[in-house]
């Protein structure tokens, strides 16, 4: 599109458009006289930085327009194509008035603070030409070309120069030259040296799913950039774009083989056919189209910049930029924040709300989201600060509704199924594109969430050379392509949640994590927390999962019992991770103190570990030790973030390491298990058991002295024991869990070692009143062995 001279028509003939040149001396009077707010000339300054060479674009705001002249905004927003070149001559006016810009130096417009946004389905010929603003996910970009604009070409008969001729997006010469002796239409030659060329690039742009009616394919579309947007917009960033629907020729319909031959061929001849086209449907008025639709975007920005891609790990961001750009009561809010006690468990609540229970797993995603902090050591290798969790566990625990959530909440995350996934569609894939023909680059999952996370969900369910593909982005987080003469590293900085079944459905607690999940033990090893949740009938938790499930179905709105909404989460995650925390001297110590203690239990070779200790496991402690100091907005991580870390890390092996048989089971291996196996807080579970038991004992001998059956049976023993250690206990899990030790507490006293007798309530003297209504556990009383003697 020319912008330097007025239209010309073929007789050579100049077109006056009035209109357009009215709004051209409107739009002048506009930059030289609106003011903002302190009474100076708002874009003056901006005019002055295009006298920079690199510099020839002028971002005016749409808001600005409408208060200077309402009809002179709606004659722009209406006619965009129209008026744009006559635009572009006000701005090159308006910025030699106040510099010295070269004569030959073009200028453009960018116009943002389009007030209503469109979605791609929306975009019909209707909007053809007018300004208007739509967003969407970048799937594919394609490289920087130069773009011919106005072309000045040299007739090869009569060596005239033919200047200004403007191209229609594809390489348009001259119809005729216009030296009139001469009648040459064809034999033209382009002169580079005086023509004129443009940045130019090609992006797709596809619904996101947000947007996605249901059952339908995500439309995509076609924008152009040019000057200085080209590379504004990279592959995964929620964009918008402001510009206008144009039409272009379908080059690659034009292009393809065997059409045109097979045409001409069938049309030839004397039937007199020539120009009638390939006869049977399109004798009923179908025909090829030869144009299709583009949208040619003269600005581009992020579609939520606050939340959004590339500013979440911006080197440039600092924790002031990002207070500077919140409200005084958002501000207040975050402080507030930082100051509670109870940020950890707050934080959990009010991201999953509608899950009931499942602590461990709701604090190991929130130290995913905060995450570690990426370095480059002095080599310029890099280490990753994304955490990577997988939760494997029996199929309705909960597993998908974690990943939903995070997906909903994460401002680029990805849900994709392992099953519904191949390695090109989860790395990348290299296309050719249908015009140029050229090999370029398809965004896949682990790239679309590039700064992000990517939601796996069915992890097992992937096909073993399907998982290989990610083993390069879980660890180094880039994407290696070596294919039709492509060879590219892509960045993959994501953390990977991922969900997984165990094999035949449910999990088997006598057997490893490894015999129970269908993964390789090197993508075992990069994730740095597993959880498993295992589907018990318990009477406690199953009525309080039932609970919160009717009162969701019930009382949708009222169930969900937020502290802190969602929004308030996303802006004090967004401050937090500006933080880089140090670790602390004393850290240091007991970070390597905590790794030492797992790699000798691992090495014993005795213990049933979840998977090898390594050194990513001591990486892994450091990353969410980090995560915890962000969270709590430290810059420096303490000891009491270490003890965090190492028990999320702990009770994820742990959980695996012990499992039912420990009480269960009377062998010399089972023996040396308990002797090896090590708790949270540092005792062998061997001296556990002989607590309890001595507790037991000393308890029961009491009652006996006493004479008091009603504390002699069975459940008295085990609620008395729960009494005593209440203050222990933080929530329903530990309830459960506790008891289920005492349980098996008892039940080894009994059957093993033989420290118990059980009796029925029949079997003692005055016990002729228990009735048949009575359940069974409530007739059975423990006494001790005489012959028994407690060990100190």
């Amino acid at each position: 599109m020319d912008i330097a001279e007025p239209t010309v028509d073929n007789s050579g003939q100049i077109i006056k458009d009035d209109l357009a040149e009215k709004c051209q001396k409107l739009f002048q009077d506009f930059l030289e006289e609106f003011q903002n707010s302190d009474g100076e000339v708002k874009y003056l300054s901006d005019a002055e930085e295009l006298i920079r060479p690199e510099r020839n674009t002028l971002l005016v705001s749409f808001t600005d327009l409408e208060q200077f002249n309402q009809e002179l905004a709606t004659t722009i927003q209406e006619e965009f194509c129209r008026v744009f070149p006559y635009l572009c001559r006000a701005v090159r006016n308006f910025a030699r008035d106040h510099g010295n810009v070269p004569v030959s130096k073009d200028f453009y417009v960018a116009i943002q603070d389009i007030p209503t946004r469109h979605k791609i389905r929306e975009l019909t010929t209707m909007r053809i030409g007018s300004l208007v603003r739509i967003s969407g996910q970048v799937v594919r970009t394609h490289p920087v070309h130069p773009e011919l604009v106005s072309g000045t070409f040299l007739c090869l008969d009569c060596q005239t120069l033919l200047r200004d001729v403007e191209q229609q997006f594809k390489y348009t010469q001259p119809s005729i030259c216009r030296n009139p002796v001469c009648n040459n239409r064809r034999r033209f030659m382009l002169d580079t040296n005086k023509s004129k060329f443009i940045d130019f690039q090609k992006v797709r742009v596809q619904e996101t799913q947000a947007e996605l009616p249901r059952g339908s394919i995500p439309r995509s579309l076609e924008v152009i950039l040019r000057a200085e947007a080209v590379e504004s917009a990279q592959a995964g960033d929620k964009c918008d774009f402001v510009g206008s629907l144009i039409v272009v020729p379908d080059v690659s319909q034009l292009a393809t083989p065997g059409v045109r031959a097979e045409t001409s061929s069938r049309m030839g001849g004397s039937q007199g056919y020539e120009n009638e086209g390939v006869r049977g449907l399109k004798a009923l008025g179908v025909r090829d189209l030869s144009y299709r639709l583009a949208f040619l975007a003269c600005h581009v920005a992020p579609t939520n910049p606050r939340f959004g891609g590339k500013e979440i790990r911006d080197a440039e961001q600092t924790a002031e930029s990002i207070k500077n750009q919140m409200s005084v009561k958002e501000w207040e809010k975050v402080f507030e924040m930082s100051q509670d006690k109870n940020l950890y468990h707050n934080l959990c609540s009010s991201l999953f709300p509608t899950i009931h229970g499942n602590d461990e797993v709701k604090r190991g995603i929130l130290l995913m989201l905060f995450g570690g902090v990426p370095k480059t050591t002095m080599e310029g290798t890099s280490l990753r600060g994304d955490v990577n969790v997988c939760i494997v566990g029996d199929p309705s625990t909960a597993k998908s509704q974690f990943l939903k959530h995070v997906e909903e909440f994460s401002p680029r995350a990805v849900y994709t199924s392992g099953k519904a996934s191949t390695a090109a569609g989860l790395t990348a894939a290299v296309v050719r594109d249908e015009e140029s023909h050229e090999f370029v680059i398809e965004a896949g999952a682990l790239m679309l969430a590039d700064n992000g996370v990517c939601c796996i969900d069915e992890f097992d369910k992937m096909e073993m050379k399907d998982q290989v593909a990610i083993h390069e982005a879980m660890e180094q987080q880039t994407i290696s392509i070596t294919k039709a003469g492509v060879k590219a590293t892509l960045n993959a900085r994501t953390s990977i949640l991922a969900a997984a079944n165990p094999v035949g459905g449910r999990y088997d607690r006598s057997k490893s994590l490894k015999q129970n999940v269908n993964l390789s033990a090197p993508i075992m090893s990069r994730f740095d927390l597993f959880f498993i949740l295992v589907d018990d009938c318990n009477e406690v938790t199953d009525y309080a999962i039932a609970r919160r499930i009717v009162d969701l179905h019930s009382r949708i709105q009222e169930s969900i019992d937020r502290l802190y909404t969602l929004d308030e989460i996303r802006r004090y995650l967004l401050f937090a991770r500006q933080f880089k925390p140090k670790i602390s001297k004393e850290s240091e110590d007991f970070i390597v103190e905590q790794y030492k203690r797992l790699r000798q239990r691992d090495g014993s070779g005795i213990t049933k570990s979840a998977w090898r200790i390594t050194v990513r496991q001591l990486e892994s402690m450091i990353r969410l030790s980090e995560g915890m100091a962000r969270m709590h907005c430290c810059d420096e991580v303490q000891p009491k973030h270490v003890k965090e870390a190492f028990r999320l890390l702990n009770k994820s092996i742990i959980r695996v390491e012990t499992p039912d048989v420990n009480l269960d089971q009377d062998d010399e291996l089972q023996q040396q298990e308990e002797d090896e196996a090590v708790e949270m807080n540092g005792h062998g579970a061997t001296n556990e058991y002989r607590r309890i038991s001595n507790l037991v004992v000393l308890h029961l001998r009491k009652a006996e002295e006493e004479d008091d059956e009603s504390c002699l049976k069975k459940s008295a023993v085990i609620n008395w024991y729960l009494k005593e250690i209440e203050s222990e206990i933080d929530s329903e899990e530990e309830l459960v869990n506790k008891k289920t030790i005492i349980e098996k507490v008892i039940h080894r006293l009994v059957h093993y070692d033989h420290i118990l007798i059980e009796l029925t309530q029949t079997g003692l003297k005055g016990s002729s009143e228990a009735t048949d209504s009575e359940s069974q556990e409530d007739r059975v009383v423990l006494v001790v062995n005489p012959n028994y003697t407690l060990e100190d």
